[in-house]
């Protein structure tokens, strides 16, 4: 565990109260499925996006909509309680970092290394059981991905697992390219 990142700073403290909550109730799993389902909503929708991200909107406001939102999308229990807490809090605008470290926490506590995956496009399932795979070779552990879609790489991926990094972006080896012909000017 020494190679994992550390959780800490507002979004950690909110995340391990979380996991502390959640491991005390045994509720890990359907907390963590209620949160990667709110973090796939916030992925596909601006104006969820803009809800918990703009400071125009008040805490009201941010919890009534919210409160609507996860009714219709059927997530209850203690992962509602807990946004619907963000969001009166007025801390909703940090929900990505406190959901990434609950993750990092379950993965921690279930024995699992935990990698930060940046493709320029969602990936299939195909490709993404390669990588599972790949990476499962390289750490001897299940690994749980935290997927993130950036189409500014324009290809390839970046993958940051613990303190390693692997840049394998088209745009990197794009600008490694220019660098090296500026060079050989």
């Amino acid at each position: 565990m020494a190679n994992e990142p550390i959780v800490s700073g507002m979004a950690g403290r909110y995340a391990t109260a979380l996991f502390d909550l959640a491991l005390e109730e045994k509720a890990l799993d359907p907390v963590l499925g209620d949160l990667n389902r709110f973090s796939s909503m916030l992925d596909d929708s601006k104006d969820l996006d803009r809800l918990v991200r703009s400071p125009v909107f008040s805490a009201d406001e941010q919890a009534k909509a919210l409160k609507s939102i996860l009714e219709k999308s059927e997530i209850s229990g203690v992962a509602a309680r807990f946004l619907m807490l963000v969001a009166q809090k007025r801390r909703l605008f940090a929900v990505r970092q406190m959901i990434r470290g609950f993750r990092t926490l379950v993965a921690r506590h279930k024995g699992e290394a935990r990698a930060e995956v940046t493709v320029a496009e969602k990936l299939s399932d195909e490709h993404l059981n390669a990588l599972k795979d790949a990476l499962k070779s390289a750490t001897k552990k299940d690994v749980a991905l935290d997927m993130t879609v950036d189409p500014s790489i324009l290809g390839g991926m970046k993958v940051k697992l613990g303190s390693r990094m692997i840049d394998a972006s088209l745009k990197t080896k794009l600008n490694s390219i220019r660098i090296a012909m500026k060079e050989a000017r």
